[in-house]
């Protein structure tokens, strides 16, 4: 039996660190994350897992699926030893992007970390939400 990844959303301001850059550095480090929920999320990703790329603040919409390279390791821009980074590269663009508005309309998604636990910066997606985004991002807008 194939082990079945757990699947994440993370976000990010695009002025800040957008998913044109993390294509243009091939594998990104999720860095800067000071929220304990975030953390606990970030050292439960595993190499592999599946991650939504969500445009925060500008944009507000999925734009890409990327991959967990590099599992849980200090943050290198944390000095108390406290925080966890983990290491992510672009999978795919998606075919459109996925608008926080579509999320919240859609009953579907209503029980989505993103929109019920909106200030978290990374969340776990269930798997029939990450099915549905995906069809949903591959329909006309």
């Amino acid at each position: 039996m194939t082990k079945i990844n757990s699947c994440w959303l993370m976000k990010s301001e695009p002025d800040v660190y957008g998913w044109d850059d993390l294509v243009a550095e091939g594998e990104g480090t999720w860095d800067g994350v000071r929220n304990y929920t975030a953390r606990l999320h970030l050292r439960a990703m595993k190499v592999g897992d599946p991650v939504f790329f969500y445009h925060s603040n500008i944009g507000v919409e999925i734009v890409g699926v990327a991959e967990v390279t590099k599992e849980g390791f200090q943050d290198p821009s944390d000095d108390t030893g406290r925080w966890t980074s983990v290491k992510i590269k672009p999978v795919r663009k998606l075919a459109r992007p996925v608008t926080l508005k579509e999320i919240k309309a859609d009953p579907k998604l209503a029980d989505m970390d993103l929109l019920t636990k909106f200030r978290l910066s990374i969340s776990p997606v269930k798997p029939e939400e990450w099915k549905h985004i995906l069809t949903l991002a591959n329909r006309p807008a």
